[in-house]
């Protein structure tokens, strides 16, 4: 008897970080239940994002498609959600399909979600706190805390399903995007320690280009009263001021984690009293990373590993061996055809991503890629003043090219100015402080990446900028 296609729960956070999850081996926090799909499955460790911000990441997620094809370059550009997708290819091969949580991709007429059987989603970037919620048939509000409340509507849709079809649910939670609004319950976590903070905290940037040093998302700098909560001690010196504020962003982004980990385990619950753990892919990621005080910073948008570098845990017991990592490079853009593979559904012919499953089930093919692309459109001059760039980052090194042009692309500035390079050799630098663009002993690794980043630019149909 051939084997049931498999069921899909697809959990995805706002901003979560590799390195604040102990499966990845955190020092700054344990989320033991995360750690349940990782010990039962796989830990990825090279997954990237192709654009580090929410929606574009989220655009390509379902479409499986880059920001420039699909059209959700910056956070102004809303989707058209009549284009192709994984759920429209599954909704229309039989699965039950639903999303509850974050869209954040458009609301009204074409920008709503399509081919799900059940969906309440926020509307933008929703509230942390008796929350309203969009559906197909109006808005309406709950009491009590996001995290909790997308869980329950997730259990009650999947209670509730038809048990005799497959179902894929995409379980999109709000934290831990700023302003880190944690629940009562863990109000108090962390209040009794200092959390430790990153090597580089106090990064200059004296290695890297212009873009570093304009960039205006310093944790002791660039928050505010509304990240904060609460008015600094008085007295405080420049470097005081530093650490303290460090210690009130970090705790309350960790405590917005622990509330999400209390639902992953609710949900791992869930699959397992109702028998459906061994049928289940159960995936966890965020829609990029995030800086913790690496580099001095909070927020994504750069190319630095921080912001470029998703988590990824799986478990699929029929297939996905229990308690293993993989370094293989993978980005957001496979993720469509992955469950598109999974489910014995063709993917739509404008996809531009590669099935990973014969990765996860141990067996990585021969031409498996070596590099990937990124681009960021937004070229923002109105909150974070991160320069638009694209790049290419292979196993050792990472190039950058910071062209500093809003394109005329909605939401990005007018503004433009002389364009920079940056190229690390993570070998040898992983924290990415130097940059060796102009070191002449990297002249042949420069030439053979600049040639392999229009190579790839031109494989994924992007144009290259062309400065005046």
């Amino acid at each position: 008897m051939p084997q049931a296609r498999p069921n899909v729960v697809f959990i995805m956070s706002d901003d979560h970080a590799a390195h604040a999850i102990s499966a990845y081996g955190s020092v700054i926090n344990q989320t033991p239940h995360l750690d349940r799909i990782a010990t039962g499955g796989m830990r990825m460790d090279s997954v990237f994002c192709t654009n580090a911000l929410c929606a574009p990441s989220r655009a390509s997620i379902l479409t499986g498609t880059y920001t420039h094809i699909n059209g959700v370059r910056t956070l102004t550009e809303e989707i058209d959600a009549r284009q192709p997708t994984f759920i429209s290819a599954m909704h229309e091969n039989g699965y039950q399909t639903a999303i509850v949580g974050k869209w954040h991709l458009g609301e009204g007429g074409i920008h709503d979600p399509r081919e799900f059987d059940y969906w309440e989603v926020l509307p933008g970037q929703g509230d942390y706190h008796d929350p309203e919620f969009v559906t197909a048939q109006g808005r309406r509000r709950h009491s009590g805390y996001v995290t909790d409340i997308i869980t329950d509507l997730s259990l009650d849709w999947l209670h509730n399903r038809d048990a005799e079809k497959p179902f894929c649910l995409l379980l999109h939670h709000k934290a831990p995007h700023r302003p880190w609004e944690p629940d009562d319950r863990h109000a108090d976590l962390y209040s009794d320690v200092d959390i430790p903070v990153p090597e580089n905290y106090d990064d200059d940037y004296s290695g890297r280009g212009t873009p570093a040093h304009v960039a205006t998302m310093q944790v002791r700098r660039d928050l505010t009263k509304t990240d904060l909560k609460v008015d600094p001690p008085e007295g405080l010196t420049e470097g005081e001021f530093g650490a303290w504020a460090y210690q009130r962003y970090i705790k309350d982004y960790l405590r917005c984690i622990a509330s999400i980990d209390d639902n992953v385990g609710r949900v791992l619950d869930y699959l397992d009293e109702a028998g459906l753990a061994d049928d289940t892919i159960v995936v966890y990621t965020s829609d990029q990373g995030f800086f913790l005080g690496d580099h001095g910073w909070y927020d994504k948008r750069f190319m630095y590993e921080e912001s470029l570098r998703m988590p990824f845990l799986v478990r699929y017991p029929r297939e996905i061996a229990a308690g293993v990592t993989n370094d293989d490079m993978v980005t957001n853009v496979d993720f469509a055809q992955t469950f598109l593979d999974y489910a014995g559904v063709p993917a739509p012919e404008r996809m531009q991503g590669r099935s990973f499953r014969s990765v996860l089930a141990g067996a990585t093919p021969a031409d498996w890629r070596q590099a990937m692309y990124y681009r960021y459109w937004e070229h923002d001059e109105k909150m974070h003043h991160v320069w638009a760039h694209y790049g290419i980052r292979t196993r050792q090194h990472k190039l950058v090219y910071y062209y500093a042009d809003g394109l005329g692309v909605p939401g990005a500035a007018e503004t433009t100015y002389p364009p920079e390079w940056e190229l690390f050799d993570l070998a040898n630098d992983p924290r990415e402080m130097r940059s060796v663009y102009d070191d002449p002993a990297y002249a042949e690794v420069r030439a053979e990446l600049t040639r392999q980043l229009a190579e790839m630019q031109a494989e994924v149909a992007d144009q290259p900028h062309h400065a005046s």
